[in-house]
């Protein structure tokens, strides 16, 4: 592609920045006002610079949709530089219009939500720095500066997830997160070393140039180094087996930071990844397979254990787990624009159920347990009517968004050669599941009569419009977000979808091309013929999972509980224990890294080893220095009787010496 240089795309991670910066060193003096100004303003100001450049890049030619902007030279020694640079191109462009523009939305509901937290000012700081980071990463040219905002990221979740520290549950999940991201990041630093050893260069450009033109004289296991050490980072940060388990503690922060973590930043960032470097995961079909396999598996894994969890934002915890699955399912078969499409629509609707959650708590004054929610859609109308679209959203239900980005998903994991109708089948189980617990979710939370005390529902109450205008407007794109990518082959199907008011046909796909330019997951033979089929399965699987938990908590409540009982806890109890994973991390990794670092690392290497060479040394000069001080008596007569005595041992010596 074309570069069209630029020196204005510093802009979009610098308001961010600048936000995080005067709230979090004047913010302590300022009224609240000022702080909920400068907060979600900086963010307004990043979207609408990315708008306008958008809107520039779209009235290029496709091969010149690149803006490029070097603002320094950071690191120049013995051939290397490493530039702090900006690249705005297609991709970049998607992910940064998502990360603003959900991110102001989440910011502004913040000023309801987060209103009379005694560190107002240090949330709003984090939220700045935690976007600034993620657009570092977006927008970085080379792995470079995507590794310092990938790490950014990490920390920025450490600081909010644990942000009411004063709990240790609290401070517990943010180092949970902490610790087990560091795991995922190692593989992605030496995934980042690798490629600069064998390409010489950490700038995309230069590493695509060399991927494409002399990929056939690298050998292919070096691909699939490359390519399974970046996504070990990628499985850390987008939380796939087997790091996932840090995601759902992380809804120990405040509801605004899990919207935010879940829907437009953190965990798309591992998905970002391979799109970005789609040139290099291409070259490595096993590599692939294994990517599409791990997606799958913790989509159905994930979305088992969303059935039955009774805390509101667990339930969405693990429905971003699976979510997260059905994507890299679709970069494992190489659909790529399938992906970053259902990343899309993702941000949208899951942002709506987070955001709405959040809502619910607010209203319930900090209740989040289901079973003591119910009928709230009397007092909560707004909430309700958003949290529905959003469900038959994420559902597959169409014309909501979610049905055209999953549906694609689907069709191509059973029609690439690098799926199959195995792959398929588990993805279409975890969509049902996904159907299931989202509707269990909408009736014990709003339908049915109220279970919550009199205290409570004396305090039920819509919320401000601080919290309902950023629900009813994600809500709109939760609806409408799918025309953006409609797939061609589905206007067979339904010939209405060919007309649609936001874009052309496959709109997605093509703003994409220039950027995605390699597909390995050719369709195997006969499988577009299958499409209309597949489109209609789907659409049955979901609603097979939304009549089923109808049937089960709106007509037969008392049948639900008798399942939930059944056995005692088998599957009911190994699904609500998140089947022991915590537990066998923590008796088979946790105690015995603790039991090591704490018998032998510290009381023997520590203590005896180290701590006694040390102390050995100083008491062996300690004693020396005793003995030394017995010849130091300052007498004159003892200093001449022992040079005398001295020197007749040493004549003696000789003497015998000579003798003998």
């Amino acid at each position: 592609m074309n570069s069209i240089p630029v020196s204005s795309l510093w802009l979009i991670p610098f308001f961010p920045l600048l936000g995080a910066l005067f709230n979090g060193l004047l913010g302590k003096r300022l009224p609240k006002t000022v702080v909920s100004i400068v907060g979600p303003g900086v963010l307004l100001a990043s979207f609408v610079t990315v708008a306008v450049h958008v809107w520039l890049l779209s009235g290029f030619d496709e091969q010149s949709r690149r803006f490029v902007d070097v603002v320094y030279t950071w690191l120049g020694v013995f051939g290397l530089q490493i530039d702090v640079s900006f690249v705005l191109d297609p991709l970049s462009s998607v992910m940064a219009l998502i990360i603003t523009g959900i991110g102001f939305f989440i910011h502004l509901y913040s000023i309801g939500y987060m209103r009379e937290d005694e560190s107002y000012y240090r949330y709003f700081a984090y939220l700045n720095l935690f976007v600034f980071s993620m657009l570092l990463l977006v927008l970085g040219g080379n792995m470079i500066l995507m590794f310092v905002g990938w790490e950014g990221v990490g920390l920025c979740s450490y600081l909010l997830i644990g942000f009411w520290f004063k709990d240790n549950a609290n401070a517990d999940a943010g180092k949970k997160a902490f610790i087990v991201n560091r795991v995922g990041d190692f593989g992605f630093l030496l995934g980042t070393f690798l490629i600069f050893y064998i390409f010489r260069t950490f700038d995309f450009d230069g590493i695509q140039a060399i991927a494409l033109n002399y990929g056939t004289r690298i050998p292919s296991w070096v691909f699939f180094a490359i390519a399974m050490l970046l996504f070990i980072g990628a499985t850390g940060k987008s939380a796939q087996i087997p790091l996932y388990v840090w995601l759902p503690d992380a809804m120990a922060g405040p509801t605004p930071v899990s919207a935010l973590i879940h829907a437009a930043t953190m965990v798309t960032a591992g998905v970002y990844m391979i799109a970005r470097l789609n040139f290099i995961f291409a070259s490595s079909p096993t590599a692939l397979g294994i990517i599409a396999w791990v997606g799958a598996l913790t989509a159905l894994f994930a979305a088992t254990i969303g059935l039955v969890q009774r805390d509101i934002k667990k339930v969405l915890a693990y429905s971003t787990v699976s979510q997260l699955g059905f994507m890299f399912v679709a970069m494992g078969v190489g659909a790529w624009t399938a992906g970053i499409f259902h990343l899309m629509t993702h941000a949208f609707f899951k942002a709506t159920l987070f955001l709405g959650s959040g809502s619910v708590i607010h209203a319930m004054g900090g209740e989040q347990d289901i079973r003591r929610m119910g009928g709230l859609r009397k007092w909560m109308p707004i909430t309700y009517v958003t949290f529905v679209v959003a469900t038959l959203a994420i559902a597959g239900i169409p014309p909501f968004s979610g049905f055209f980005s999953k549906d694609e998903i689907l069709f191509r994991a059973y029609g690439s050669g690098l799926g199959g109708t195995a792959l398929w089948a588990v993805v279409s189980a975890a969509a049902l599941c996904t159907a299931f617990y989202m509707t269990r979710l909408v009736i014990l939370t709003f339908l049915g009569d109220c279970r919550a005390d009199e205290h409570t529902k004396s305090h039920l109450h819509e919320s401000p419009w601080t919290i309902t205008v950023p629900l009813i407007v994600l809500a709109f794109f939760s609806l409408v977000g799918g025309y953006f990518n409609v797939p061609e082959g589905m206007t067979h199907f339904v010939p209405t979808l060919a007309f649609t008011f936001f874009a052309p046909i496959e709109f997605l796909h093509h703003w994409l091309a220039p950027v995605l330019i390699t597909d390995p997951g050719t369709l195997r033979p006969g499988a577009t013929a299958m499409e209309g089929a597949l489109i209609l399965t789907s659409v049955i699987v979901a609603l097979v999972g939304i009549g089923s938990a109808w049937f089960l908590y709106a007509v037969r409540p008392r049948m639900a509980e008798r399942l939930a009982g059944f056995g005692r806890g088998i599957p009911h109890r190994v699904l609500l224990d998140k089947y022991y994973v915590d537990e066998i991390y923590s008796y088979g990794i946790v105690k015995p890294i603790y039991y090591t670092s704490l018998y032998f690392l510290w009381r023997f290497v520590d203590v005896i080893a180290i701590d006694g060479l040390v102390n050995g040394a100083a008491k062996a000069t300690q004693f020396l220095a005793q003995v030394g001080r017995r010849f130091q008596t300052g007498d004159v007569q003892a200093y001449a009787v022992s040079l005398i005595v001295g020197t007749l041992l040493t004549i003696g010596y000789f003497i015998y010496g000579w003798w003998s």
